[in-house]
């Protein structure tokens, strides 16, 4: 299966993620990489996708900090992602793509904000900042969540990012604890028309993305997304 990737920002550089996905899934998916993704994604390609990874923040590239979403310019921006969920596709926020927070754009143009509210409200929160990497610990809440299948609790050393205002409809199944950070969300689900959502907080180094744990949350993400798993064939 073709799962597109959507990656490199000034924060948070490609070369993690191409890495980082590296053998996921033992060669059962193709992963499509796209950094510049203001002038190479339109709504035809990524309808020939079933799932997409988004671990990028506002920024057009690791070199050009210039906002990646622009209304009137940008063919992939929030409204064409929301067409794409509610038409049964699925997409997995990670890291870097909850960074995409109207919180920290107050003094910003209408026209780049718009965007980064509509964003938040695809992925289900606004993100208020982070301590100093640290130590956290990230275990499962819910057992019964398809994507928390497999997994037990692990300990990484990452951006322990601070969410607030979580969609009501959150359906939230891990959590991590710090000792600067306190107790935050870190995984997700939701469904938006006849598309899901997947949210993952962690992933700000190749470390966790390498963990064994964390790979194993990205399979489960990425099947039930893409309504491979085994609950969805039922």
């Amino acid at each position: 299966m073709r799962v597109l990737v959507i990656c490199d920002d000034i924060w948070h550089p490609g070369e993690v993620i191409e890495m980082g996905i590296r053998g996921i899934g033992d060669g059962a998916y193709q992963f499509d990489v796209v950094k510049t993704a203001k002038d190479i994604l339109t709504p035809e390609k990524l309808a020939q996708y079933r799932a997409v990874i988004i671990a990028k923040c506002n920024n057009v590239n690791a070199s050009n900090t210039a906002p990646w979403f622009e209304d009137t310019v940008t063919e992939v921006g929030p409204d064409e992602l929301r067409a794409y969920l509610e038409q049964g596709g699925g997409i997995v926020f990670v890291h870097s793509a909850v960074c995409i927070s109207e919180n920290k754009m107050r003094e910003t143009e209408e026209r780049f904000r718009r965007p980064a509210r509509e964003m938040n409200r695809l992925f289900g929160c606004n993100m208020n900042g982070h301590p100093l990497r640290c130590n956290c610990d990230v275990y499962v809440t819910d057992p019964d969540s398809p994507i928390a299948k497999g997994v037990e609790s692990f300990m990484v050393h990452d951006e322990h990012y601070q969410i607030s205002d979580l969609a009501e409809d959150a359906k939230v199944f891990l959590k991590w604890d710090s000792e600067p950070g306190g107790t935050q969300d870190a995984g997700w689900t939701r469904e938006i028309g006849k598309g899901r959502v997947v949210v993952l907080t962690p992933g700000h180094t190749l470390a966790v993305w390498e963990h064994p744990a964390f790979r194993k949350l990205l399979v489960n993400a990425i099947q039930w997304a893409a309504k491979t798993d085994e609950a969805a064939m039922k």
